[in-house]
């Protein structure tokens, strides 16, 4: 969306609203999970979903609270700061969830700059304006790589950002401009870093949805390099009342890691779905639904994170494996289609348009 707000869009919220939030990329995987979450559970609560509708985003991910007299969606660009400035004065945000970005850590590597601009020019511009604006709570939703990859060193918060993919140098970089305004001005921004998040709404292009996709289409899961890289899966619904509790108790200048000690490997993981999807009965049936391509220029061996201060807080995973992972295939098999582009997103990669 260019240039500035017009018409509805400008005009003040009603004054009986307790909070007034704006969740940024709120049609995307994650953040629509919490917009929903916020609108059901916070009928006193604005919430104001602002994206731009990039490809891996679906307004379909809303439908359930689209018509909600507390809920508002703005189509438009962090990366336009006039826009976002007049955004702030005209709608008065008491707190800012912040999830936009480019995510796809494989595409990352083929778009640098892009990554950059979004998740690094973009981050500079909302924590700007909202800083301007005097908010009460910024979170930033950062992830687990950027502290690079251990197979056995647990990381907490206090561990050294090591990121060694263009994704996730564009986060750490975010992260400090982040914490810069609660260094120099005390401004109360609070930063997360989770665990690989997986359920419904997520784009077909990450491990999970695309294992899923390809096995519900008679294709092979195709496994980067050795599959032997270790992840560690939260459900979504796990994610979204972490982050319900950081809005409520983090503290202002902290960081959370969000994270579960539920992992496994991407071979591993392949070897299940297969097995729930295909319904195979011998390691040869399954060996034939598995494709080992080239790997990705960097793949790190696994981020196992202490999340001992969210615990502080009431937080820990509730949902289990068995049960998450059976939700997510359901939804898959009905939802496929919810996105423009998710059959191309299939393809063991990215497809190289331009390499910046």
């Amino acid at each position: 969306m260019s240039g500035g707000l017009s018409g509805s869009e400008a005009a003040p919220l009603p004054p009986d609203f307790a909070k007034r939030i704006l969740v940024t990329g709120g049609a995307g995987f994650i953040a629509s999970h919490v917009v929903v979450s916020l609108v059901e559970k916070h009928p006193n609560y604005m919430i104001i979903n602002l994206d731009k509708l990039d490809y891996c985003a679906s307004l379909k991910n809303l439908e359930r609270v689209s018509e909600r007299q507390n809920y508002k969606f703005i189509q438009g660009d962090i990366c336009e700061p006039s826009f976002v400035k007049e955004l702030f004065e005209a709608e008065k945000f008491d707190i800012v969830l912040h999830f936009a970005a480019q995510t796809h850590v494989d595409l990352s590597f083929w778009h640098k700059l892009e990554f950059n601009y979004v998740n690094v020019y973009g981050t500079c511009i909302l924590v700007g304006a909202a800083y301007e604006a005097n908010v009460e709570k910024f979170i930033y939703v950062s992830t687990d790589e950027v502290y690079g990859g251990s197979y056995n060193k647990e990381f907490d918060e206090s561990s050294s950002k090591k990121p060694s993919n263009p994704y996730a140098a564009s986060k750490a970089a975010a992260e400090c401009i982040v914490q810069s305004y609660w260094e120099r001005y005390q401004f109360p921004v609070v930063i997360t870093r989770s665990s690989n998040v997986y359920g419904p709404h997520q784009f077909p292009e990450k491990v999970i949805p695309k294992f899923i996709s390809r096995l519900q289409q008679n294709r092979k899961c195709c496994i980067h390099g050795s599959g032997l890289q270790r992840r560690n899966f939260l459900y979504a619904s796990d994610v979204v009342e972490a982050f319900l509790t950081v809005m409520k108790k983090g503290q202002p200048g902290e960081i959370y890691n969000i994270g579960t000690s539920f992992e496994m490997s991407i071979a591993q993981l392949a070897k299940e779905l297969i097995h729930l999807i295909k319904n195979t009965s011998s390691e040869a049936e399954t060996e034939y639904w598995m494709d080992y391509v080239k790997d990705r220029p960097t793949n790190d061996l696994g981020y196992p994170m202490n999340s001992g201060k969210m615990h502080s807080l009431g937080w820990r995973p509730k949902v289990p494996w068995n049960e998450g992972i059976k939700k997510t295939i359901e939804w898959y098999q009905e939802n496929f289609h919810n996105w423009k582009n998710a059959e191309k997103a299939l393809e063991p990669f990215p497809v190289a348009e331009e390499s910046v």
